[in-house]
């Protein structure tokens, strides 16, 4: 399992990103205090706090090829 911050500040960069992690099999959530998403849901992210970085989980060793498509959203 990886676990990267991300930023989602337009509604655009969150449909791309739901575009981008929907191809990928494996389980993926995004944390945001207590609330735990399934990342490949466009209505689960909008419930969520995206002023300030959201934590992505990926529950795969071998995603560096997703890390990579997400490279634009990945904040330290």
């Amino acid at each position: 399992m990886k676990s990267v911050k991300i930023l989602l500040s337009m509604a655009e960069s969150v449909k791309k990103f739901v575009a981008i992690v929907s191809k990928y099999p494996y389980d993926i959530d995004l944390h945001s205090g207590r609330f735990v998403i399934d990342a490949k849901s466009l209505l689960g992210i909008f419930s969520l706090d995206l002023s300030k970085p959201v934590v992505l989980e990926v529950h795969s060793d071998k995603c560096d090829d997703l890390l990579g498509e997400l490279k634009d959203y990945i904040v330290d």
